[in-house]
């Protein structure tokens, strides 16, 4: 009997179902899910950032999940966890994140959030934030990685312009994929993504990027699982693809994506259909992204994907694990912060974004 139950309870384990909650005064770190790239690259990195400075620390996956997240925030404020580091599921929910700010502030627990959006603007964030004083938040200016992307793009299609117009109509149609609805950095990727690009090809006497779908007022196609994922940005490009295409001369030239993730998606579906095939003389249809995974960096070094923009994994983590540790420590919440990092009043840091092409 007793190896059925302990056969059973190994069984339980490997599939993901039992959890460990931080022990008291240690670091409890719940993500809306293990199943993104990105955040699997911040993971790792935190995992390290926490061990360097002699930190436990016990993660926890949401799933997608909000309940499941608040119900292991309960269980770490119930085990009286040192700190609490939360990613949120339910991004630009203000509400949900109130709820969390308030009872860890009834526990007298500290708590920093990082990458997801807490609110649907700044200020709502920054009133979140600011009503207790040992809460921070670690993520980026929203609108840098849209405006950069919008360059990169713009001055792209500048330079190619003539090779991208496929059907020669003087314009370049394009696949905007959005990757959540709500979060912030989504709204502003999907916003100067586009807009950037516009400004360069306008002031050069070109037209506008023109979405591909007249149907679609909103142009952008969003994640409605919210997960930002390849699924979603093949399965996308899959469905466009039947009907938008060489043989009906109205073939999408450009992709552009909130994330890789959605952005490999789209690479993949491509390549099913011949281009983008990384092979000499191949079509390229040129595909943007943000995050700068170690998938992405593949596919345009392999000249399958054109350029993305780097969100520092590595930087995130240490900006979360400085900061935890800080509130461990009894100090300043933004004490010894890297001096690249942008600290915003008492409540917030901001990591830049930078620039990354196969040139």
């Amino acid at each position: 009997m007793k190896k059925l139950l302990a056969l059973a309870l190994a069984m339980i384990m490997a599939l993901g179902l039992v959890t460990f909650a931080s022990a008291e005064g240690e670091a409890m770190t719940t993500w809306y899910t293990f199943n993104d790239d990105y955040l699997s690259s911040v993971r790792a990195a935190l995992g390290e950032a926490f061990n360097e400075k002699g930190i436990k620390n016990a993660d926890q996956d949401s799933n997608g999940t909000q309940a499941t997240q608040i119900d292991q925030i309960q269980t770490a404020i119930a085990n009286k966890a040192g700190v609490l580091v939360v990613n949120l599921v339910e991004s630009g929910s203000q509400g949900t994140a109130e709820n969390i700010i308030n009872d860890a502030k009834n526990a007298g627990i500290p708590i920093v959030f990082f990458n997801r959006s807490l609110a649907e603007s700044e200020e709502g964030e920054k009133a979140l934030l600011t009503s207790y004083d040992k809460a921070a938040y670690v993520g980026t200016v929203y609108t840098e990685a849209g405006i950069m992307q919008g360059k990169l793009i713009g001055q792209y299609v500048l330079d190619n312009f003539d090779k991208l117009d496929l059907n020669g109509d003087g314009e370049i149609s394009y696949v905007m994929l959005k990757g959540d609805e709500a979060n912030l950095e989504a709204i502003a990727r999907t916003k100067y993504g586009q807009e950037e690009a516009d400004k360069i090809l306008e002031a050069a006497g070109k037209k506008p990027l023109k979405f591909y779908d007249d149907s679609n007022a909103n142009r952008y196609i969003v994640d409605q699982a919210g997960q930002w994922s390849v699924t979603h940005g093949f399965d996308t490009l899959q469905n466009i693809l039947s009907q938008y295409n060489a043989e009906n001369n109205n073939m999408v030239e450009l992709v552009i994506a909130n994330n890789d993730s959605m952005a490999i998606g789209a690479v993949n579906a491509l390549v099913e259909k011949g281009y983008n095939t990384g092979e000499e003389g191949a079509t390229v249809i040129p595909v943007f992204g943000v995050d700068a995974t170690a998938d992405a960096m593949e596919a345009i070094k392999a000249g399958k994907m054109t350029g993305t923009i780097k969100q520092d994994a590595v930087g995130m983590a240490d900006a979360v694990a400085t900061i935890a540790a800080n509130f461990l420590a009894g100090k300043d919440a933004f004490a010894e912060l890297n001096e690249n990092y942008v600290q915003v009043e008492n409540w917030k840091v901001t990591i830049p974004y930078s620039m990354v092409t196969g040139e």
